[in-house]
């Protein structure tokens, strides 16, 4: 089971040898996470959650909780849950077959046509996108790159020929071959956040490399293509997030705020249906874009 044992000799007395864990050789080393960093990993347990790995990531997640300030990381990612089925039985061989470098066969539905026939592929990689998993390879037949839906597989995958057929491309357009490619995103956001706040921002962004900075805050860079949508979702996280550049959107997004702020107090509650976010966002958000000016 991989769980190193060490025999203990009995001082010639058959009767007390005994076997025990070598705790050195099993024991982890010190783990440092932060808060967000074990949100992180929990919600990566939960997108296994319909695989076979299931059982150890739900273990590895409870012993990472259990270390001293290990139950603080869900609030950081709260509101987030990833739920992704994996294509039945297709998902594990195609992994193996990936790792392998092996052509693999199997019985596959078209889509656009209901056509069902067997597809010979070398498989390059499994991804997910809007929710379902796709293999992209090249098929053999057509001698071209392909996109599958896993859940479009009918039957056995399996393996065929020797490893180290072929080579995978440095280089795969996911978006291209499911044809999924985002809408151009024309626009960017030079975004203030709190540490270990707006995960779902963070994400979507990278560090800001201009010279504006913000005591406190860390500069993110995040490109977005609706005006109107992407306002929203910075008031959604009140203080969390101030909105340094372009002016238009802070504007948008503090009037957002002030909304919310006035619905408190006419006794309705504030974005987050606590009653407190509206005034306190805006006064914080209008504290640091007044710093920032200064």
């Amino acid at each position: 089971m991989g769980v190193p044992i060490v025999t203990v000799d009995g001082g010639g007395h058959a009767q007390d040898a005994g076997y025990r864990i070598d705790k050195d050789a099993y024991a982890l080393a010190e783990i440092d996470l932060t808060p967000a960093e074990l949100g992180v990993l929990s919600l990566a347990a939960q997108f296994w959650q319909d695989s076979a790995l299931q059982v150890d990531t739900s273990r590895a997640v409870t012993k990472l909780r259990a270390v001293p300030g290990g139950g603080e990381g869900t609030d950081s990612v709260a509101g987030l849950a990833p739920r992704v089925r994996a294509g039945a039985g297709a998902y594990e061989p195609l992994l193996d077959a990936i790792v392998a470098r092996r052509v693999v066969t199997f019985t596959y539905r078209a889509a656009s046509t209901g056509e069902v026939r067997v597809r010979r592929v070398e498989p390059w990689k499994v991804a997910v996108r809007a929710g379902g998993w796709y293999l992209l390879g090249h098929d053999q037949d057509r001698d071209a790159p392909r996109a599958f839906r896993l859940n479009r597989i009918e039957g056995l995958v399996r393996a065929r020929g020797d490893e180290g057929a072929y080579e995978v491309p440095t280089t795969i357009d996911v978006d291209a071959l499911v044809g999924r490619r985002a809408p151009e995103l024309d626009e960017v956001a030079l975004l203030a956040l709190l540490p270990e706040r707006a995960s779902a921002l963070r994400a979507h962004g990278v560090p800001a490399v201009s010279g504006v900075a913000v005591a406190g805050r860390e500069m993110v860079a995040v490109a977005y293509s609706s005006f109107e949508v992407m306002a929203d979702d910075i008031a959604g996280y009140g203080d969390a997030v101030v909105v340094v550049e372009p002016g238009a959107l802070r504007v948008a997004v503090l009037d957002r705020l002030r909304r919310a702020a006035s619905l408190r107090g006419s006794g309705g509650h504030g974005a987050d249906g606590t009653g407190v976010t509206g005034a306190g966002a805006v006064e914080g958000s209008e504290r640091v874009e007044g710093d920032h000016r200064g």
